[in-house]
C-alpha cells in the first residue's frame, strides 16, 4: 500500500512543478497560484505521512508508538485548511476581506490541530497500528474523539469545495469548466470513497461490528484516485493550452523545413548548443530568427523580374492574388538561394521588395513561403530571367 500512496503523492505534487514551470515569476506573485500550490503540497505531504512505511519510520524515530497518527492527521487538517483558503482566493474580493477570512480559517484549523495533538497525548495508545489505527482505537477514549475531529474537519473542507464547484460550473465554460468538473469529481471521490468508508468503519466499531476492510483496503486507494482526479482538475486549465501551443509549434517547425533546408547556408545566426533539447516553441523561435537572417543575407540577390514573371504565370494558372504572390516570392527566394550558393553576382538592380513573410509578425508568413517552395519540386531559371515552377 505504501507504493500506491507514494505514487499518488508524487503525481499530486508534480502539479506544482507544472504550474510554476509555465510562468515561474508570475506564479510567485499570484496569491491564487500560491494557495493552489500550497494545497497541493500539503495534500502530497499527507499521502507521504499516511504511508505505513513512513508511519513506522516516524514511530521508530520518536520512540512513541503511533506518533505518526497525530502527525498525519495534523497535516491532513492543514491540507483541509489550505483548501478553504484556496476557495477564499477563488471567490475573490478585497485584499483585506481575503486576508481576514484566510486568518479565520487558519485560526479554526490551527485550534483543531492543537486539539488533535492534545487528545493523542491524553489517550492510551501504546499498541502500534500502521494501517488500521482508526478502527482499532475507534472506541478508545480521547483517540475516538481525535479520529472524529480530523474526519469532521476534512469533511467540512471537502463539502465547501463541492458546493463552490457546483455553483461555478454553471457560470464558466471551456477548460475552466472541465477543470472544475474534475476537481468536483475528485472531491466527491474523497467524500464517498475515503470519508464515508472511514465513517462507516468507525461507526461499525462503535456498534460492535467489524467493517475494518473499508478503512484499510477501500479508503486508501480511493483517496489516491481522488488526488489524481484533483491533480488533473488543477492542472488542465494551465497545462492543456501550453500543450496545444507546443503542438502548433511542432507543426510550424516541420513546415518550415523545406524553406530552412533551401536557405540555411546563408544564415549567420549561431545555433545554441542546446537547441535540440529545447521545448518546441523555443526551437521554433530560433528557426524563425535564423530564417529571417538568411533572407536578409539573400536580399541583394532578389530579382524583381523573376518574381513578376512568376506572379504573372501563377495568376494565369488561376491562383488567387495572395497565393500567386507567395508563389512568386518563393520563386524569387529559390532563385536568389541558387545564385548565392553558386557564388554568382547579386542582381544588377537590388530589389526593394518586401516579402510577405517579413511583413507578417507571426509564423504564418514563413510557413506559407515554405509550403510554396515545397509545392514546387523543381524551379528552373531560364536565360531571360523567367521562372517556371513545376508543381509536385
Amino acid at each position: 500500500m505504501s507504493l500506491v500512496v507514494y505514487l499518488a503523492a508524487a503525481i499530486f505534487g508534480s502539479v506544482c512543478f507544472v504550474i510554476f514551470r509555465s510562468r515561474p515569476r508570475a506564479a510567485v506573485r499570484n496569491p491564487l497560484t500560491v494557495s493552489t500550490c500550497a494545497a497541493i503540497v500539503l495534500g502530497s505531504l499527507t499521502f507521504v505521512c499516511a504511508a505505513p512505511v513512513t508511519l513506522a519510520a516516524v514511530n521508530d524515530l520518536t520512540g512513541v508508538p503511533n506518533f505518526g497518527a497525530p502527525l498525519t492527521y495534523g497535516v491532513l487538517t492543514a491540507y483541509s485548511c489550505s483548501l478553504l483558503i484556496l476557495l477564499i482566493h477563488w471567490r475573490g474580493g478585497s485584499p483585506e476581506r481575503i486576508r481576514r477570512l484566510a486568518l479565520r480559517a487558519a485560526a479554526v484549523y490551527g485550534a483543531l490541530i492543537v486539539a488533535i495533538v492534545t487528545l493523542f497525548v491524553l489517550a492510551d495508545a501504546d499498541t502500534e497500528r500502521l494501517s488500521d489505527l482508526d478502527t482499532y482505537y475507534a472506541t478508545t477514549p480521547f483517540m475516538r474523539e481525535m479520529i472524529l475531529l480530523y474526519l469532521l474537519g476534512h469533511t467540512a473542507a471537502m463539502g465547501a469545495m463541492c458546493v463552490v464547484c457546483v455553483k461555478w460550473i454553471r457560470e464558466v465554460t471551456g477548460l475552466l469548466r472541465a477543470g472544475l468538473q474534475l476537481i468536483l469529481a475528485g472531491a466527491l471521490l474523497d467524500v464517498v470513497g475515503f470519508q464515508f468508508t472511514k465513517y462507516t468503519a468507525v461507526a461499525a466499531r462503535w456498534t460492535g461490528h467489524d467493517l475494518d476492510f473499508l478503512s484499510t483496503q477501500v479508503a486508501p486507494p480511493m483517496a489516491s484516485l481522488a488526488a489524481l482526479t484533483f491533480s488533473l482538475g488543477f492542472v488542465l486549465p494551465r497545462l492543456l493550452p501550453a500543450v496545444r501551443a507546443h503542438g502548433h509549434a511542432v507543426d510550424a517547425y516541420r513546415s518550415l523545413g523545406p524553406l530552412w533546408s533551401r536557405i540555411r547556408f546563408a544564415s549567420t545566426a549561431p545555433e545554441p548548443p542546446s537547441v535540440r533539447w529545447q521545448l518546441p516553441q523555443d526551437r521554433l523561435r530560433w528557426r524563425e530568427v535564423a530564417i529571417h537572417d538568411a533572407l536578409l543575407t539573400l536580399a541583394p540577390y532578389f530579382d524583381d523580374r523573376v518574381r513578376e514573371r512568376a506572379l504573372d504565370t501563377a495568376l494565369r494558372d488561376g491562383r488567387g492574388a495572395h497565393e500567386a504572390r507567395v508563389t512568386a516570392e518563393a520563386a524569387m527566394v529559390a532563385d536568389a538561394a541558387r545564385r548565392a550558393s553558386d557564388r554568382e553576382q547579386p542582381a544588377p538592380t537590388p530589389s526593394t521588395y518586401r516579402l510577405h513573410a517579413t511583413e507578417d509578425s507571426g509564423t504564418n508568413g514563413l510557413v506559407e513561403l515554405a509550403r510554396a517552395l515545397d509545392r514546387s519540386t523543381r524551379v528552373t531559371t531560364v536565360p531571360e530571367g523567367t521562372v517556371r515552377a513545376t508543381p509536385g
